[in-house]
């Protein structure tokens, strides 16, 4: 179930569109299971995922002198923490197709900050927070520490244009061993506004979408890529 958090911040409007790019199994899963899938945050590409700044890191190895197990616990907590990420935009992105999808046969979830909050389930047994990741320097800035989840809610620069938000699930409370991950249930009808298919994916397959879409029994409308348009000349 969502909660709100003093300490973490997102865009006002709850109309504000966000997007996940993902490839047809991982989507399938999604709407069979009706579980989102999200991965232990230390399983990300980016290594530096749930860590601190080096300025932050300096002040926490002062305090741990006295006290090892501070630093390990931190280190430890990135096993218990797991993370939906989704990206902000008006648009579909090139670039995320570009990233997140592979051999043209890919699909975006379009939804926006308010219907991530309705599509969280109270049934979860552990409380969902979502986010807007900040961008910083970690060579020079400084990111608190005082809050458990604020290491999760910063990345550095290079990232930013992924322009994250993302769902936040600590299991550190519950007697849960995460390997990859975790799945929570979702309600589909929130979480998923629209979709849309691969810009250059090719009839066969969008027509394979359409086909499973309906043996499952969702309606969910299917919206034309921006990037699929004709030319005008």
């Amino acid at each position: 179930m969502y909660v709100s958090h003093p300490n973490i911040t997102l865009p006002a409007d709850p109309d504000t569109i966000v997007w996940k790019y993902l490839d047809l199994s991982k989507f399938l899963d999604l709407l069979i299971s009706k579980k989102l899938f999200m991965s232990r945050s230390d399983k990300f590409e980016d290594q530096y995922e749930g860590t601190f700044s080096e300025p932050t890191f300096g002040e926490i190895k002062k305090l741990a002198e006295n006290n090892p197990d501070f630093l390990k616990y931190y280190k430890t907590h990135r096993e218990k923490v797991a993370v939906s990420s989704w990206h902000i935009n008006e648009n579909e992105s090139f670039a995320m197709w570009q990233i997140f999808t592979q051999n043209s046969e890919g699909l975006a979830i379009q939804s926006t900050i308010g219907r991530l909050k309705k599509a969280l389930k109270p049934e979860n047994n552990y409380d969902q927070y979502i986010g807007e990741v900040n961008y910083i320097d970690y060579k020079k800035e400084y990111i608190p520490f005082e809050d458990l989840f604020f290491p999760f809610l910063f990345k550095r620069k290079s990232f930013q244009y992924e322009r994250e938000v993302r769902i936040i699930t600590d299991t550190s409370q519950n007697n849960i061993k995460l390997n990859d991950g975790l799945k929570i249930n979702v309600d589909i009808r929130h979480l998923i506004e629209k979709l849309y298919i691969h810009p250059k994916s090719e009839n066969w397959y969008k027509n394979l979408v359409i086909e499973l879409m309906e043996r499952l029994g969702f309606d969910i409308t299917i919206e034309k890529s921006d990037l699929e348009s004709d030319i005008l000349i």
